[in-house]
């Protein structure tokens, strides 16, 4: 595609904190570069963790607030569309959905993506989410060209809920395996710190404090284990994964086994954190598509993860896969693995890494992404 034919996609998302579509907006942002499509983002509330590393990489934002002035940022919403023209207008998370696919009609752009990130319709979000997301049930038949779902469960369960089955697809996340090798030198200085001896089985976890994350789950299955497993510690990171979170050192200190846990709170260097662990764990009770478990695999790290949304489709037998909010099961599938020794343990994080690079890298998300935007622009709809 040359310079004359560069392609505008104007991405809307609700914010930009440190979460799964946050990421997935950057990391596709960043597949894209040198190619003949330019990205601009809209961002419906300001701040956020991961506003830093989008400005910092060069990202055009901007930037709007409509919990103050919804009505007036709508209508500057609106404005924006019709002075940049965009070829596709691309939404992330309901309400972005919801106020970027309307502002892109009013606009007169009908070539508009919405973007589904979640499974679990039935409890966990605010009122207000849950009514967002029944009006675009509603609108899904007139505002959308294209619903795009990060996971099967994800298609299945909206399509349940309303929407339009037939304009939906499923594109999953990638991850950048280049930026997911793992480093002996990190995981060595981050393990010195955190206090780990080199024998030491370290099962980590890596999320933001949630219900969804169910962290009790997490910890129930860690003080089963510390019992018998007297060399294995536990990594919790994540935003208010800390010593300041009474209610997570409530569950924590009820172990018995408090002095096996070691916190850090939310961190940037995501691959240093990986590689410092022996086992990644997902304890959640709802996912859709969780990047974290990509991550670990591609880190070379062999995980036990509840079979929530489309764990199981991305694990593909290169972990273990236990039921949800059982912290028995949990524990077991810990141990399994602990028993299976080192070896053993590197050779499954290999095929786990192996199956990233085979169907989720970037470049396959890419891919994807073109085809479809190709697909709408060759309509003409705009």
């Amino acid at each position: 595609m040359g310079a004359a034919m560069t392609r505008h996609i104007l991405h809307v998302i609700t914010g930009l904190a440190v979460g799964g579509a946050e990421m997935a907006l950057y990391r596709l942002i960043q597949a894209f570069r040198n190619s003949g499509y330019r990205h601009t983002v809209i961002v419906l509330t300001p701040g956020g963790g991961m506003y830093p590393r989008f400005a910092a990489s060069g990202i055009t934002l901007i930037v709007l607030d409509v919990r103050r002035a919804p009505v007036t940022d709508l209508i500057r919403l609106v404005r924006l569309m019709r002075a940049m023209r965009p070829d596709i207008v691309q939404t992330w998370l309901y309400h972005a959905d919801f106020l970027g696919g309307l502002a892109a009609r009013l606009a007169g752009n009908r070539n508009v993506i919405w973007g589904i990130r979640t499974t679990d319709v039935d409890g966990g979000s605010a009122r207000s989410t849950a009514l967002v997301r029944h009006l675009c049930a509603a609108l899904s038949r007139w505002v959308p060209h294209t619903i795009v779902c990060v996971a099967e469960a994800a298609r299945r369960s909206h399509s349940l809920l309303g929407y339009d089955a037939g304009r939906m697809v499923v594109v999953s996340n990638g991850f950048d395996l280049s930026a997911l090798t793992p480093g002996d030198d990190g995981r060595a200085a981050l393990r010195a710190r955190c206090g780990f001896a080199a024998d030491h089985v370290v099962l980590g976890t890596l999320g933001r404090f949630n219900l969804d994350k169910d962290y009790a789950n997490f910890v129930t299955a860690a003080g089963q284990l510390a019992s018998s497993h007297p060399r294995l510690r536990f990594l919790m990171i994540g935003k208010n994964v800390d010593a300041a979170n009474t209610e997570l050192m409530r569950w924590i200190d009820a172990t018995g086994y408090a002095s096996h846990f070691v916190l850090l709170g939310e961190r940037a260097d995501v691959a240093i954190c990986l590689s410092a662990m022996d086992i990644f764990c997902l304890s959640s009770r709802t996912e859709a598509f969780p990047n974290v478990v990509g991550e670990a695999m591609a880190t070379g790290l062999p995980c036990v993860a509840t079979d929530v949304g489309d764990v199981a489709v991305l694990m593909a037998g290169t972990g273990v896969l236990v039921p949800r909010a059982d912290p028995d099961a949990l524990a077991r599938g810990v141990a399994g693995l602990v028993a299976l020794g080192p070896a053993h343990r590197r050779q499954m994080g290999q095929q786990a890494r192996a199956r990233i690079g085979a169907e989720y890298t970037m470049a396959c998300v890419r891919e994807r992404f073109e085809r479809i935007y190709e697909g709408i622009m060759a309509k003409g709809e705009r």
